[in-house]
């Protein structure tokens, strides 16, 4: 979509007067000059205003900037920000490049210095029109050097999606759209599924050329960062969209959609661990980040499935092997300790303090290891985190530095330096339940024969029961089991609670399955990993897939 030619300005201009544009024309505030650095009459007064804007500039410089901004001038408008330079190409590409006309703004009441309004008006191109409406907001603030109110510049201003550095267009695409379909070949929209909405951008500028469609004519937003698909906004002309098969399924897709929902930040991915296929990715809010297949945060507790793994293939520990859970423990001069400070009774099993999500039992095996990069290594050689995954979308494909003392420590109870996101849980859930790492995919590799990524070597048969009987007893009866009490099926879980610096409450995390499925949610300052993000993998795994 990166082919729209430039025309001129659509729209009326406002006419500008002698010495200046016209004051009563966009109702501009100050003296000539605009923006931030604009230079003060002679005859201006030596004081400059300081403060917050009254509610009276807040009112007149909001309405002068949307007036010639609805009136195409560009000039008028950006004299009216805190940043003239930045502001008039945008504005201006508005109706020369993104063709949008009969532009109506309706500002509503002022909140505070922000202004929020709706926008209406009509794209043209070739003989072909088409309403567009939208609502965004302003800021109205201080100019440090002139004192005026001026709006506080940002490219949201045009349109809520647009990015630093990102243009508007209209124009011929040139790619086609296409149409995803899940495994089933039930089509997959992003008004149906919204957060496949990036997912389905992305799946577009890669293999719409290839999927046999031809293209249309369409508004959208293309971004500085051309590694970064177009966001399409509107479709003046429908192209015959190429359809591309993908590894969702729409059950699945649509619980996780709903369950993110309950939670200002949450992110969830489903894996089905006999092959990998991803079934379903939702987040909340669901447009722009993906953060549940791209996002970077610390697992807490869930990485103690790779720890464990770690420890059971060194034969360190077994799962009904005694190990030891105190209230703390001291590692390398850093003291670690179990929530609240609870302990576990001598003679307790391994399982028990998996179930129990007992740090202590975790790091006071870490010298017996003899190695500091061991848990690196597990993670990288049997569960593939750190290699490059190829999804058919972008992904961040998790982080476990080699670390030494005490941060080492804290990576065994996934704190520290460790970087997960939950589409690597429910990779590293889908490698614990089969004991072999599939990279995790969401099209077919048979889609353009890519390279999948394969992780050096699988767990032994014996680890892998022994780790999935500590799953399944944390989803019995320890610290998942009000989560999952309401998920069938051979199921097991792990939960986790990842503090963040600065944060009152700790991030949720929980990871689980059930039969051939694996799910991962975080919950951004959730709590306990049971209580947030607990509820929404049972509901992905509820749906099945």
């Amino acid at each position: 979509m990166r082919s729209g030619a430039k025309v001129a300005v659509i729209g009326g201009a406002f006419v500008l007067v002698a010495g200046g544009v016209g004051y009563g024309a966009y109702s501009m505030l100050g003296d000539t000059g605009g923006g931030d650095g604009g230079t003060r009459s002679a005859s201006a007064s030596s004081k400059v205003k300081t403060g917050p804007p009254s509610a009276e500039e807040i009112v007149e410089t909001s309405k002068g900037f949307l007036d010639a901004w609805a009136a195409g001038d560009a000039t008028a408008a950006s004299l009216l920000t805190n940043n003239e330079a930045g502001a008039e190409p945008v504005l201006a590409s508005y109706g020369e490049d993104a063709r949008i006309g009969e532009v109506k703004i309706t500002p509503g009441p002022a909140v505070g210095t922000k202004v929020p309004y709706t926008v209406k008006a009509t794209v043209s191109y070739e003989g072909k029109s088409k309403p567009l409406s939208y609502a965004s907001e302003l800021t109205v603030v201080r100019g440090l050097t002139t004192g005026k109110a001026l709006v506080d510049w940002d490219p949201t201003v045009v349109h809520p999606q647009l990015t630093e550095g990102a243009t508007l267009r209209t124009g011929e695409s040139s790619t086609p759209t296409i149409e995803a379909v899940d495994r089933d070949g039930k089509v997959l929209t992003k008004e149906k599924y919204p957060s496949l909405g990036p997912i389905l951008d992305t799946l577009r500028e890669k293999y719409g050329a290839s999927a046999g469609g031809s293209p249309g004519i369409e508004t959208w937003i293309e971004p500085a960062d051309e590694t970064q698909p177009d966001v399409n906004l509107l479709t003046l002309a429908k192209g015959r969209p190429g359809k591309v098969q993908t590894t969702i399924d729409a059950g699945a897709q649509a619980a996780a959609e709903r369950a993110v929902k309950k939670y200002p930040e949450a992110s969830v991915v489903a894996v089905k661990p006999s092959t990998g296929a991803i079934r379903a990715v939702a987040n909340n809010p669901a447009t722009g980040f993906n953060a549940a297949m791209q996002g970077k945060q610390a697992p807490g507790s869930t990485l103690k499935i790779v720890t464990a793994a770690l420890l059971l293939e060194k034969g360190l520990v077994t799962a009904n092997g005694a190990a030891e859970c105190p209230e703390d423990v001291l590692y390398q001069g850093r003291s670690f300790h179990n929530l609240e400070h609870f302990s576990l009774p001598d003679g307790s099993t391994f399982t028990q303090s998996f179930a129990k999500s007992c740090n202590t039992a975790f790091i006071k095996l870490i010298d017996d290891t003899k190695d500091d990069a061991a848990l690196a290594k597990e993670a990288r050689d049997v569960f593939g985190i750190g290699l490059d995954w190829k999804t058919g979308v972008v992904t961040t494909d998790g982080s476990v530095p080699e670390e030494t003392g005490g941060v080492a420590a804290a990576q065994y109870i996934g704190q520290g330096t460790v970087q997960m996101n939950a589409l690597n849980m429910a990779s590293i859930t889908a490698t614990a339940r089969t004991g072999t790492f599939r990279q995790p995919v969401i099209v077919p590799q048979s889609l353009d024969n890519r390279t999948l990524a394969t992780a050096s070597r699988s767990l032994s048969p014996s680890v892998t029961q022994q780790l999935t009987t500590m799953m399944r007893a944390t989803a019995a009866w320890g610290t998942g089991a009000d989560a999952m009490a309401s998920v069938g099926g051979d199921k097991g879980a792990k939960t986790g609670s990842a503090e963040v610096d600065g944060q009152e409450t700790s991030n949720s995390w929980f990871t689980g399955f059930s039969n051939d499925l694996a799910a991962a949610a975080v919950v951004q300052t959730g709590g306990h990993g049971g209580d947030a993000a607990g509820p929404v993998v049972a509901e992905v795994l509820k749906a099945g897939g």
